[in-house]
């Protein structure tokens, strides 16, 4: 089965003073999920996963990234960074893309300066606290990822000056 590289983003933000993920509700798939979507050609991962963020709801991201370990210099590299997690998903058939297939999912952990959208958002975008997701039609792996971040959220985002 072909497989295609693709990116989403555990999107967070200060939100009346507390932490909420930020989720697009999906037109074909009528469920609230990540910001996200296929690399392009000219792209890394890490690169597709802001673009996704900026088109589907309006908003410029950091990427908050995990500790990679011991990396050795190598001078002459572009570092791509590294994912939070990937996994595949497989997908079925749509009007762009004919056959069923498998997304390679690169799965990012990403922050905003500012709650309000700057350019029209592609998708309905929406602000959820932790209390929020039992009642949104969601996946479950999205859920309990969302879950895990909420818990650790403060350790992994330094305080605002």
């Amino acid at each position: 089965m072909i497989k295609h590289a693709t990116a989403s983003v555990f999107l967070f933000g200060l939100v009346d003073g507390g932490w909420r993920i930020g989720l697009i509700q999906h037109p074909r798939f009528g469920r609230w999920m990540l910001p996200g979507g296929h690399v392009e050609p000219d792209e890394n991962p890490a690169e597709a996963a802001l673009r996704e963020v900026r088109e589907e709801a309006g908003l410029e991201a950091t990427l908050v990234l995990p500790f990679s370990g011991i990396v050795p210099d190598y001078p002459a590299a572009v570092r791509v960074p590294i994912p939070l997690w990937i996994t595949e998903q497989q997908v079925p058939a749509e009007s762009r893309l004919p056959s069923a297939h498998i997304h390679v999912d690169h799965l990012y952990l990403a922050v905003t300066r500012s709650a309000t959208p700057t350019t029209d958002p592609e998708l309905p975008f929406h602000w959820y606290a932790a209390g929020d997701l039992p009642s949104l039609t969601m996946f479950d792996d999205t859920r309990n990822g969302a879950y895990a971040l909420f818990a650790i959220i403060d350790t992994l985002v330094p305080p605002r000056r």
